[in-house]
């Protein structure tokens, strides 16, 4: 089984269309059923939600010197919302757990193996 990393992006600037407080509930329900899905098939490792990039804080060493910065590490509108840590058997596993999770949250989402080290 392969580790897999779905990252769901965001885009500064892009709201999602207002939700009424049921479409809201509604739609923290179907968050929690896929969830549940992941956990019961074996699949989900790890996930979470971030916020915004603009609290974020990059560390940079320099010479020694420690430097920290305020903001993303790229100046990019697009940033990573959260994420799951998941193991599927393959990339088309992969694939569609990132169409059920897409589907249900209605934002892209990039779908990255993570390496395998040989030997380890």
């Amino acid at each position: 089984m392969s580790q897999y990393l779905l990252s769901v992006h965001s885009v500064d600037g892009v709201a999602r269309e207002p939700m009424t407080d049921d479409e809201m509930t509604s739609m923290m329900q179907a968050v929690g059923d896929l969830e549940d899905e992941l956990k019961s098939s074996g699949a989900f490792l790890f996930g979470g939600r971030l916020h915004d990039a603009d609290i974020s804080t990059v560390v940079r060493v320099n010479d020694g010197e420690v430097i920290t910065t305020d903001g993303p590490f790229a100046e990019s509108k697009e940033h990573i919302g959260g994420f799951y840590i998941i193991e599927a058997s393959d990339l088309d596993a992969a694939l569609a757990w990132a169409t059920k999770v897409s589907d249900t949250i209605k934002a892209p989402i990039e779908v990255r193996p993570f390496f395998e080290m040989p030997g380890a």
